[in-house]
């Protein structure tokens, strides 16, 4: 692989990083994060939850597995970009059909390489995150510091209409297919996932532990959900702000009560929001698969995978409608609640991410315990 020619990396607030372009070859634009694990591009590359956003892994080297069609998260690539200290010029995993170079120059995503990262990560440490700009060296600065302030803000932005699906379909994978194993599992329940950016592994996870599963448009309303008399309903992660999505935290204030609730990560937001509670910006977000979160109902202590700019205001849980049930112990942030009145919980991390690899797993046992118990009381 040939790395190609000299680009800069320009933030919003004038800071300018050089170094060399790989996959595609045009400009790249968006709010500049970082991610902390030293694993898993691929499930990045694949991660609805990164629509608008430039990437910069903080791990030195990236792409030596290369990418194997099997572990994406998604049919495509939402990210505007990827930043790198150093791309990886051989692949050694065996299931691998491309390097990570080909891989972005063929879906038409810039790469960025030959950088000081950490210097990079340091900067939006102290800055927070910063909207950027990926291109030639010989643009002039001041041009690419005006395009990059001209980037809309995350804040207020409706970024799940962007990569919701635009029809229902059933999933019927679990992750036992994933592996090659030919044991299939008695799919006792009927869920319905709403999709603001869903996973795949969140949705092989639910067949996992017994689900029948279909996968509607963010925007479907509560009452079409309910007419298919789902046995639970889980909202999905997904990209940007929670608050302009009223549509979605109105259907979840219909259906609590009415079915059991399960929010991952962005759809933590929405539950959270329709329970009452408040939501805000974080100054750099969480992306990274080592962020240890305490259940504080047995004080233990998961390793968690996360993505997201935003996070539940702690002081605005009502007391009276929800509890905190999860903490981030990196920021004391808010990791999970429960609604007292209703069948519903939810954690802003990724239980089917497996950094642990199996400490969130129970989430899921306890989404099906909710739906059992429900199902025997309603009948």
């Amino acid at each position: 692989m040939t790395i190609g020619a000299p680009a800069r990396l320009v933030l919003e607030d004038g800071t300018v990083f050089r170094g060399r372009r790989f996959g595609a070859t045009r400009d790249g634009a968006g709010e500049v994060v970082f991610n902390t694990a030293m694993t898993g591009y691929q499930e990045i590359l694949g991660d609805p939850s990164y629509s608008g956003q430039i990437v910069v892994m903080t791990y030195p080297m990236i792409g030596n597995y290369g990418i194997a069609p099997e572990d994406f998260e998604s049919g495509r690539t939402y990210l505007s970009a990827l930043v790198v200290k150093e791309v990886s010029r051989i692949a050694s995993n065996w299931r691998h059909e491309r390097t990570l170079d080909q891989y972005l120059a063929e879906h038409d995503v810039p790469g960025f390489c030959d950088l000081d990262t950490r210097a990079l990560v340091r900067h939006l440490r102290d800055a927070g995150a910063q909207r950027g700009i990926i291109a030639d060296a010989t643009t002039p600065i001041e041009a690419l510091v005006e395009r990059a302030r001209a980037i809309p803000s995350m804040a207020g932005l409706d970024l799940a209409s962007r990569v919701t699906t635009q029809k229902s379909y059933t999933w019927q994978r679990s992750t036992l297919d994933l592996a090659g194993s030919e044991k299939k599992r008695d799919l006792k329940y009927h869920v319905v996932v709403y999709d603001f950016g869903v996973k795949r592994n969140i949705l092989r996870s639910l067949v996992h532990f017994g689900a029948r599963v279909t996968v509607v448009p963010g925007n479907t309303s509560a009452a079409d959900v309910l007419a298919m008399k789902p046995d639970g309903v889980v909202f999905s992660n997904g990209p940007g702000d929670p608050e302009p999505l009223e549509y979605a935290i109105a259907n979840a204030r219909s259906l609590l009560g009415k079915t059991p609730v399960f929010g991952i990560c962005l759809g933590h937001q929405i539950l959270s929001l329709a329970a009452g509670a408040k939501t805000f910006k974080l100054k750099f977000g969480h992306h990274g698969a080592n962020h240890p979160v305490m259940d504080l109902s047995t004080r233990k202590v998961e390793i968690t995978s996360q993505n997201h700019g935003f996070a539940v205001d702690p002081a605005s849980v009502p007391a009276s409608r929800a509890e905190i049930t999860h903490l981030n112990l990196n920021d004391q942030t808010v990791a999970g609640i429960r609604v007292k009145d209703a069948p519903a919980f939810s954690v802003q991390y990724h239980p089917e991410a497996a950094p642990g690899p199996r400490d969130a797993g129970y989430l899921f046992e306890r989404f099906v315990g909710m739906m059992a118990d429900f199902k025997a009381k309603n009948r």
